[in-house]
């Protein structure tokens, strides 16, 4: 049976998880879904129509709400919703999205029961917690894209800190998917195996820091409205290591039973990707400052997913 992933969502986001996926032949078949008319089909077409350039063969669809068409899907990755807007946190979309969120992955599983879902729509940790709460499925099929952006990030303003190739550094970010809620661990970071701090003033640590907690900010002034490159590219290194079971640490949302002190909450953790979805989490020696700081993005995060109560 030929492997299938669908993206819902053909923004700028989705569109770039899609042709990312095309691009790499992670699957035979992708499909791209969409409430607009003709984006999906239309994004779908342009993406296709690079294949002769590029040298790719993933046969790519595009659906205007037709979801008999992602039967039988693998992986289904979830952009849809509205995006952020300059001065808007990822907070104030929880009402509108939530019902997005929801809505789309019930229709998904009517026709892929057995797919994994990875959540990119914002406020992600909370989109997250309602999927798994929503749907009633196993915990490793639900798995939030966050930490695997903001490690991203991190590791970009260490490199041009440092003046090195990003692909030499190891930098995660736990916690929640937020300006104020994300943390960067610099403590942990290495440049080939040598701590960073090594080379870094404390001053250039703490700017690090507060670039990275604001990584998304940043790009929404710039630009007007939510990046889409990395969260593109983040999106298909996780259904990468998903469908050829790469086993790869990547910083997820997911969730806690008893895990770094936290229950009842998805939160960004180190986890193993695999076939399976989420595998293993694995259980980082933070400091007493780093516990603090979790605990207190575990508290920010909750407060979010209380807001799911009212709607």
């Amino acid at each position: 049976m030929p492997t299938k992933v669908t993206v819902v969502g053909a923004g700028a986001v989705g569109a770039t998880v899609a042709d990312n996926i095309a691009r790499a032949e992670l699957c035979e078949e992708l499909v791209l879904l969409d409430i607009k008319e003709g984006l999906a089909e239309g994004k779908a077409l342009d993406m296709t129509q690079t294949a002769a350039l590029l040298g790719f063969d993933t046969k790519i669809t595009g659906s205007t709400n037709d979801y008999s068409k992602t039967a039988g899907s693998s992986v289904v990755v979830i952009t849809s919703g509205l995006p952020r807007k300059p001065g808007m946190t990822r907070e104030e979309l929880i009402g509108t999205n939530a019902g997005i969120v929801k809505g789309v992955a019930q229709n998904i599983l009517k026709y892929s029961p057995d797919a994994i879902l990875i959540i990119i729509s914002n406020p992600m940790d909370t989109m997250t917690y309602l999927a798994l709460t929503s749907l009633g499925l196993p915990k490793n099929r639900i798995i939030g894209m966050g930490g695997a952006l903001d490690s991203a990030r991190f590791r970009c303003y260490l490199s041009l800190a440092l003046g090195c190739s990003p692909a030499d550094l190891n930098a995660i970010v736990v916690g929640g998917h937020g300006d104020t809620t994300m943390i960067p661990l610099i403590g942990k970071a290495t440049w080939n195996s040598l701590p960073v701090t090594k080379f870094l003033t404390e001053e250039q640590q703490k700017q690090i820091v507060a670039d990275t907690m604001v990584g998304g900010a940043t790009l929404t002034k710039l630009i007007g409205t939510s990046a889409w490159y990395a969260p593109g590219a983040a999106g298909a290194a996780m259904v990468e290591s998903i469908l050829r079971d790469e086993k790869k640490l990547i910083t997820c949302s997911v969730l806690l039973e008893g895990e770094y002190g936290q229950k009842d909450i998805c939160l960004g953790v180190p986890v193993i990707l695999g076939k399976n979805g989420w595998e293993k989490i694995l259980d980082l020696d933070l400091t007493a400052d780093e516990k603090a700081a979790f605990a207190k993005s575990a508290d920010a995060v909750r407060s979010m997913n209380d807001v799911l109560k009212t709607l």
